[in-house]
């Protein structure tokens, strides 16, 4: 079977709940994620939210990784936005160009869009993959309200 990036289902509801436990408690995020949100993530990234949409990868039926994006508007650049908020590839199938597939999946499904995400100064791996795949550093410090600490 062939490598596939598709749509996150109900089905894949306990797999991407797995990875993203790994992955909200790596060093790639700041906030360790609890099971609420992960929860409200995944219904959000299945159902109808007009705002999130959530993918898993797959390599020879096997989900071996998950996405998810947020849309927005950016006044800034004057287009729609989409965010890679959530990427993760399981250890054992990083460097096989997943990720860059997702990305080229995602230019092609969103060509009007701005295209924007966060990375760690020191995920030097993640920094020197989005550079290959096109993206530019933006000199801000990222700040946030959370009016809900959940």
């Amino acid at each position: 079977m062939k490598d596939l990036i598709r749509r996150m289902t109900e089905a894949d509801r306990l797999a991407v709940k797995e990875m993203m436990r790994v992955f909200y408690a790596s060093e790639a995020v700041h906030t360790n994620g609890s099971e609420a949100i992960f929860e409200r993530d995944i219904t959000a990234c299945i159902g109808d939210s007009p705002f999130a949409d959530g993918y898993v990868f797959t390599v020879n039926g096997k989900t071996v990784g998950y996405g998810m994006t947020a849309k927005s508007f950016s006044t800034e650049f004057g287009k729609p936005c989409v965010w890679i908020e959530d990427i993760y590839i399981q250890p054992e199938h990083r460097g096989e160009g997943i990720g860059s597939a997702f990305i080229d999946y995602l230019k092609k499904l969103h060509t009007d869009a701005l295209i924007r995400l966060e990375v760690e100064d020191d995920n030097t791996a993640a920094v020197k993959a989005y550079r290959k795949n096109g993206f530019s550093e933006l000199p801000y410090k990222e700040m946030y309200y959370n009016n809900n600490s959940q």
